[in-house]
């Protein structure tokens, strides 16, 4: 389905509407633009690599936190007429 998406026909026919819509004088300053915001994006890409690259493992960077006392165990008894009953 997607083989035949980008023939060079293709292309030539998305460039002549390209071209059509925005002019000749725009599309060079499109190109420029887009060319240099994937520049960036890349330039940021490789600089959040780096970036992982030098942190410290999860476990070092975390400090341990104190614990909570369990608070005691409950116990339950019958009741005949509601059931079961909980005692604390």
């Amino acid at each position: 389905m997607i083989e035949g998406l980008f023939t060079p026909m293709h292309l030539v026919l998305i460039l002549v509407i390209a071209f059509a819509s925005f002019g000749a004088k725009r599309l060079p300053e499109m190109g420029k633009s887009l060319g240099s915001g994937i520049r960036e994006f890349r330039k940021g890409v490789a600089e959040l690599h780096t970036d992982i690259g030098n942190e410290q493992p999860a476990s070092a960077a975390v400090e341990p936190r104190a614990r909570c006392p369990k608070s005691p165990p409950t116990r339950s008894t019958s009741n005949s007429a509601s059931g079961t009953k909980r005692i604390r």
